[in-house]
């Protein structure tokens, strides 16, 4: 339902590149994907890193394997954050969405994390 390729687009020009040796940036998609959910559910930096952690499908929305790598942290979302408002993307990127999902008759507003863990457990003798 997310124009994610329009979005892409629309930051790739800003979003830094791999040049030479030094630490190649996070993927745009993956932070993108982090900063969408943190907005919809109304989440802290702090919040959504603490989310991915503890919400498998907030870690498989975003694509993040805790087996083979970290969620990334608080300060690369504010940086990114930083790099969105310095060139005036965020309400670009939410007038993207809405008009994506007024085209289809909805509308977005605020969500709520729901997750829920099953366990197995012997039936109760009483």
């Amino acid at each position: 339902m997310t124009p994610w390729g329009k979005l892409h687009k629309l930051i790739a020009l800003f979003y830094p590149k791999v040049d030479g040796a030094g630490r190649p940036p996070i993927g745009l998609a993956r932070m993108l994907r982090m900063y969408v959910t943190q907005q919809c559910f109304g989440l802290s930096d702090e919040g959504i890193e603490d989310a991915i952690y503890n919400s498998q499908s907030i870690r498989a929305f975003v694509g993040i394997d805790l087996g083979h790598e970290s969620a990334p942290d608080a300060t690369t979302l504010l940086k990114f954050h930083h790099l969105l408002e310095a060139n005036g993307l965020t309400r670009q990127i939410f007038d993207t969405i809405n008009g994506h999902l007024a085209e289809k008759g909805l509308m977005m507003r605020e969500g709520t994390i729901v997750d829920a863990t099953l366990i197995a457990a012997p039936p109760s003798t009483k």
